[in-house]
């Protein structure tokens, strides 16, 4: 799955000396120019993974109510992960994240998806509430990493 290019005119990732610097990642679908809302907008891996978890559960009320978080964390931690890889580094080696969310009641979604992707030790971390400046009102959460490459 392609994860896509940056929205605007800017770097998706830099490298700074051991340091990958990561921008701001939103989770854009590059084909349809939107932002991820739905499980079934993600690869069949990514929905097979998020079930272990306890989400993506085949039950509507549940899932219309979870899905947009969810679907947009795994999306986005997904492709910090592709630009680590690219750089050749594993996402373990992300020592610092800082995470944007639109609404804070949004983290323990976001922090179970996380666990997937960092399962013994997460990165430093820090979480801002940011309603009114994300790209989009769909836009529930924006991750940027730093990745140190050995």
């Amino acid at each position: 799955m392609s994860m896509g290019q940056p929205m605007a005119h800017y770097a998706a990732a830099r490298r700074a000396g051991d340091f990958l610097f990561v921008s701001g990642v939103v989770a854009v679908d590059p084909v349809r120019k939107a932002i991820v809302s739905s499980y079934e907008e993600l690869p069949q891996e990514a929905r097979s993974l998020l079930k272990t978890i306890g989400y993506d559960t085949g039950q509507m009320t549940v899932d219309l109510y979870e899905a947009p978080i969810v679907a947009q964390s795994w999306f986005v931690l997904e492709r910090i992960r592709q630009l680590a890889h690219e750089h050749g580094a594993p996402m373990e080696q992300a020592v610092k994240l800082v995470q944007y969310f639109r609404d804070l009641r949004h983290y323990p979604f976001y922090n179970r998806v996380r666990g997937l992707f960092y399962p013994t030790q997460p990165p430093a971390s820090t979480v801002v509430e940011v309603a009114r400046f994300m790209p989009s009102d769909a836009a529930l959460i924006e991750v940027e990493a730093t990745i140190h490459l050995k």
